[in-house]
This record gives C-alpha cells, sequence and structure tokens, in this order.
C-alpha cells in the first residue's frame, strides 16, 4: 500500500500516543528530583536549574540533528533506534557521580528523547486533513499526561526509592518500548530524495518563506518557556513555608495538570472548526490568567492548584494549535517543519528554565509569578499583530 493512501489504525494511533506519553516522561523525570539530586551531589538551585536546561536544550538539538531524518529515511527504524539510546541517557543518569557527568546525561536524554515528535510528525502526516487537529490533539495529550505523570510517577519512586531509581526503571521501560513499536509502526516511505546536509539547509528555507510556521514558533516557546520556569521552581517553592513538602508532594502536584491534558483532542477539535489562531488566543489568555491567579492565591493550596491546571491546560492548547497551523502549511515537510517549531519551542523551555531559577533566587515567587505573566503577555502581543489575525474564525 502507497504511505500516501495508508491510515493509521486506532491501536497504532494508541502505541504512538502512549510511545509519545513515555518518551516525554522521561524528560521531566527530574523536575520533582531536583532538590533530592541537590542533596546527593551538593549542588545550589542555580546548578540544579541547569538540569532541566541542558535537558531542553538537549531536545532542541536532537529535533534539529534527527527530526529532519523523518523525511530522509525509514522512520520506524529510526525510532527503535533513538529510543534504545534514550534508555542509554537514562542509565548514565542513573550513575551521575558529580554535577558534570549529571549534565551531560541530562543533554542526551534530551538529545534522544527528540525522537517523541519524529512519532507526532508520522501520526499527523497519515492522518486525513479534516481530522489532523483531532489527531494532533490525540498524540500531543498522549505527550502531555506523560509529563504530567512523570512528575508524579518520579516523586513517588523518588521518595521511596531514590531519584536514581526512578532513572533506572526509565532505562527499563525505553527498551521495552523499542521492542513495542518495532512491531506497531508502520513502515515509512521517505518523502523527500536530498543529501543530509541539503535537508538541514532547507530548513533555513522554511523559515524564510513560512510566516505562518515564525509565529508559531515564537508563540510556542514563550509559552513553554513560562511552563518550564514554573515547573522547575515548583518543588523548591513548596519546601518552604507555608507548605514545606517533599519530593513525593511535588510529584503529586503533576496531577493537578492532567486536567488540561485530557481536553486536547476537545482544542483539536475546535482548532479544526473554529480555526487554530482563535483557539490559541483563548489558550493565551488563559496562561496569563494562570500565573495572575497564581500569584494571589499560590500560597493557598486550592489556589496553586487551580493555577496549576489552568496553567497546563493554557500551554497544551497552545500546543496542539499550533502543531495543527503548521502540519496544514506543506504536508510533504511534515518533519521539518516541526523541527523547526519544537526547537523553538524546547530553547524557550531551557530558557525559561535558567531564567526561572534566576529570579526565584532574587526575587521568589513574586519574580517567578511575573516572568510567567510577561511571557504570555508578550505571546498575546505577536498573536495579535499577526498579519492574519483578522481571518480568525471558521477555516
Amino acid at each position: 500500500m502507497a504511505e500516501d493512501s495508508l491510515r493509521l489504525t486506532r491501536f497504532q494511533i494508541g502505541a504512538i500516543t502512549l510511545a509519545t506519553a513515555m518518551v516525554a516522561a522521561s524528560r521531566y523525570y527530574c523536575q520533582p528530583l531536583l532538590a533530592d539530586m541537590s542533596r546527593a551531589l551538593h549542588l545550589t538551585t542555580a546548578q540544579a536549574g541547569l538540569v532541566p536546561t541542558c535537558t531542553q536544550s538537549g531536545i532542541a538539538l536532537g529535533l534539529l540533528l534527527f527530526v529532519p531524518l523523518g523525511d530522509l529515511v525509514e522512520r520506524r527504524r529510526l525510532t527503535v533506534t533513538l529510543l534504545l539510546a534514550v534508555a542509554g541517557a537514562l542509565g548514565l543518569t542513573a550513575v551521575a557521580f558529580n554535577t558534570t557527568l549529571l549534565l551531560v546525561a541530562a543533554l542526551f536524554t534530551g538529545v534522544f528523547a527528540a525522537v517523541s515528535q519524529l512519532m507526532v510528525g508520522l501520526a499527523a502526516s497519515f492522518a486525513i486533513p479534516s481530522q489532523r487537529g483531532r489527531v494532533v490533539g490525540t498524540v500531543t495529550g498522549g505527550l502531555l499526561i506523560g509529563v504530567l505523570s512523570a512528575r508524579t510517577i518520579a516523586g513517588v519512586v523518588g521518595g521511596a526509592f531514590g531519584w536514581r531509581a526512578m532513572y533506572l526503571l526509565g532505562a527499563a521501560a525505553m527498551c521495552l518500548l523499542a521492542l513495542v513499536l518495532a512491531r506497531a509502526l508502520p513502515h515509512s516511505r521517505p518523502t523527500q530524495a536530498m543529501r543530509y546536509s541539503q535537508l538541514l539547509g532547507s530548513l533555513l528555507v522554511l523559515v524564510r518563506e513560512e510566516h505562518e510556521l515564525r509565529e508559531a514558533a515564537l508563540l510556542g516557546a514563550l509559552a513553554f518557556a513560562a511552563l518550564n520556569a514554573f515547573w522547575t521552581i515548583l518543588v523548591f517553592f513548596i519546601a518552604v513555608p507555608p507548605y514545606h513538602y517533599g519530593t513525593t508532594a511535588a510529584g503529586l502536584f503533576g496531577l493537578a495538570g492532567i486536567a488540561g491534558a485530557l481536553v486536547a483532542p476537545v482544542v483539536g477539535h475546535v482548532s479544526d472548526r473554529s480555526g487554530p489562531r482563535f483557539a490559541d488566543l483563548i489558550a493565551l489568555n488563559l496562561g496569563f490568567l494562570s500565573f495572575v491567579l497564581l500569584f494571589i492565591a499560590g500560597r493557598h493550596l486550592a489556589g496553586l492548584i487551580a493555577g496549576i491546571v489552568l496553567l497546563d491546560l493554557a500551554t497544551q492548547a497552545n500546543l496542539v494549535t499550533n502543531q495543527t497551523r503548521i502540519y496544514s502549511l506543506r504536508p510533504d515537510a511534515a518533519n521539518r517543519l516541526n523541527t523547526v517549531y519544537m526547537a523553538s519551542y524546547f530553547a524557550g523551555g531551557a530558557l525559561g528554565a535558567a531564567i526561572g531559577s534566576l529570579l526565584w533566587n532574587r526575587f521568589g515567587w513574586t519574580g517567578l509569578c511575573a516572568l510567567g505573566a510577561a511571557l504570555f503577555a508578550a505571546a498575546l502581543i505577536v498573536l495579535l499583530r499577526g498579519k492574519q489575525f483578522a481571518s480568525i474564525g471558521p477555516a
């Protein structure tokens, strides 16, 4: 069967969604474990903030190195190879005995975990155009559930058995996942016949020619910077008055954000019906309001939980709508479009973690909430000034 006539089965979509969730989870085990890592390896808060910064930077690098290959080589083999590499990086983290080795392992975990975006691109490329938003919403919903579940699972496992045990468990899970996807993923044909250097060069062409891609990439980077700054600092915020919570509790806060992930298919449906720009306008406003709520009521448990739900909902909606936009631009360049978008996305996340740590050290909770609100406000300005804003409405 020709690839352009192939449609994924429900089982295959389910397998891709599960795989995306598990790979995404591997990138965020560190967040509820940072305090434990800091004590074990004698890290300062700023040094601990470099762990998620290296991971997010690694993802951006991995996107540039590997995801464009999805348009050039067979994707099932590439996916399985990268999953095994993720397992190796997680194993290296588990045995890290100093700061340098820990940061190197975090970097390589991010580099190889970029494989999750290969799977999002595969699902999008095989989706019926009229249902692309829904399919992307389902798979990216799995991605966010993986992120949030990782924080919970890592907090519980780390609290009971130590942070190294979590990384050993994650490495074993990646090996198992590689075996499953070797059988579940369909065989895919390359969509381009060019050299790797030409493929990478074509990324610059896409950035230059596609205004929608540039705008979506900036919006995603700003929103994810805000989210990553928050989750990097949360474990330190709840360790002091009025909470005095530990690693396990930090992980359990991840459950509060799963509600946002569960509405991802709904967001995709809204995007299909009313246009992704309209859906993103709502998402960015919710993100701004989440940090206002966190500033006002974040020192009360109900307010903190409500703010987390709203923030994760906003960020997930932003991701779904932006990916729906870019996948509709050039179907034959789906992986390269996603490379540009997600490299910008995770570069934003890396900066958010680093800047959030610095502001936390100097200005505390007020500084973090001001940063998050400012990032979402900047994203709203970018969207409202977009050339096609007047076209908001049914596509």
